[in-house]
């Protein structure tokens, strides 16, 4: 019989009593979020309400998506399983053709008595094309299957183009607008406030996805006027610092190395869109928790801030995803259960985006299906600085390059190989010397036990390194 946490236990026992509330569960999803936050020590980028809520909560430091791309990182912790199993490596696909029976994170609270809300992306949705649009948004998991508007890159004003030779969605391109109005996350606050307010008194789970900083950088004018483009620094890359980066990785879209053909000068108008499209962002999610303490649902209410995968700004000469080095892997995580009294606090242990529907079904007191694959890290919520897993786990996969990145605590590897198997390649780096990845030191003899043990850790699979 598997053991139960104390919080498990406890959450367990509460619901059983008839006095009990169940808990609501706000769970936010930025997209392309890395942790340029100001919680997170960046020292320019302006988030107060991201910064908050980490004072309320506990702020994970180590944690990983299983895919750094939007839809199969969403299949996968919405799903509670890993991309070998859902089968969704790329975007647009749909998780009931692979699973046409999988109960969602969601879905399980919707079948227990929450009531399951979404506004905004929460499952795929291509950006900008798909806002507004209910495409992949899968609606058995939803009582409510809200899509919000947004004019985005149509707005009125002019559309800065900075890598015009890269198609629209995936092209940086920024636009400063005059209002807030218009675009899909205010619409998307507005609408989860308006909800808020009917569900007043009856529990509910509320998926809220916000499609920003995902490009093109869209935001209102007063948050590019946060960052003069003197202060916005492009990464100070160490010459010939792709050298010893996979092959096989960097043959992944060529077109995003060598900063996507931007000069310093255009790389500089991209980070100020990427910090002034997070700032915005961050007003929205002010407007929703203001909303929660305004209806006095704070103390029954357990949120979750987190994004779908990092994005890389320049490091290595790399921008956006598709890559299993840490800007692009880890992401943002940020959880509040009122009920823990534990605030302020961050954890080094690492988590993975996979553990989410676990933890939250531990926290709800809601049994965790049979099929999930993650491991609930609810008793980190009391005690954070607990030892934890040995590694976390991110793959991608391509039709040239298959990879996995296994990151321990002190170290990480990478293991890049051709679908044939043919070819292997591997990089391994020391987390605490060199934690911006400079130096691949898998040929060193000096690494050479952290070397097996990634290889090791590999071989055995998530299983083998859990807590």
């Amino acid at each position: 019989m598997l053991r139960r946490s104390f919080l498990g236990t406890m959450a367990g026992s509460l619901l059983a009593q008839p006095s009990a509330p169940k808990m609501n569960v706000l769970l936010v999803v930025a997209d392309d979020l890395n942790t340029a936050l100001g919680c997170y020590g960046h020292p320019l980028v302006k988030t107060p309400n991201v910064d908050s809520l980490a004072r309320r909560g506990v702020r994970f430091d180590r944690a990983y998506c299983q895919v750094p791309l939007c839809c199969p990182s969403r299949a996968s912790f919405l799903t509670g399983m890993r991309p070998e199993k859902t089968g969704i490596w790329d975007n647009d696909m749909d998780i009931r053709v692979q699973h046409p029976d999988v109960v969602t994170l969601p879905q399980q609270f919707r079948n227990n008595g929450w009531y399951s809300a979404r506004e905004g992306k929460m499952f795929h949705m291509n950006v900008p094309m798909g806002v507004g649009t209910p495409d992949f948004q899968d609606p058995p998991s939803w009582d409510h299957n809200g899509s919000p508007q947004g004019l985005e890159d149509n707005s009125p004003g002019q559309l800065h183009q900075l890598t015009p030779k890269t198609r629209r969605g995936a092209a940086i391109d920024w636009m400063s607008v005059a209002e807030a109005k218009g675009q899909a996350d205010e619409d998307a606050a507005s609408r989860a406030i308006s909800l808020l307010e009917q569900r007043q008194g009856k529990p509910w789970f509320l998926g809220l996805g916000f499609v920003r900083p995902h490009v093109p950088l869209v935001a209102p004018a007063k948050f590019f006027d946060m960052y003069p483009l003197a202060k916005c620094e492009p990464v100070n890359n160490p010459p010939g610092d792709e050298e010893d980066l996979s092959r096989l990785f960097r043959a992944i879209r060529p077109d995003l190395w060598n900063n996507m053909d931007m000069d310093e000068a255009k790389q500089r108008e991209a980070l100020r869109g990427y910090y002034a499209s997070t700032s915005f962002m961050d007003e929205q999610l002010g407007r929703v928790l203001g909303a929660l303490d305004r209806m006095k649902m704070r103390e029954n209410t357990i949120v979750v801030f987190t994004s779908d995968h990092g994005w890389h700004l320049g490091e290595h000469t790399r921008w956006q995803k598709r890559s299993l080095l840490e800007e692009s892997a880890r992401v943002p995580l940020i959880v509040v259960d009122p009920r823990t009294r534990v605030s302020g606090r961050s954890s080094m242990a690492l988590v993975e985006s996979v553990d989410l529907y676990p933890t939250l079904c531990e926290l709800a007191g809601l049994p965790a299906p049979a099929h999930l694959e993650g491991q609930s890290f609810a008793p980190l919520l009391r005690t954070p600085k607990r030892r934890w897993k040995r590694a976390a786990f991110t793959q991608f996969r391509t039709d040239g390059a298959w990879g996995t990145g296994v990151r321990a605590p002190n170290w990480h590897y990478i293991e890049w190989r051709s679908p044939d198997g043919k070819t292997v390649e591997e990089e391994l780096y020391d987390s605490r010397r060199d934690p911006r990845q400079f130096h691949n030191v898998v040929a060193d003899p000096a690494y050479a036990n952290q070397r097996e043990q990634g290889r090791v850790l590999l071989a055995e699979g998530w299983k083998g390194a859990k807590a």
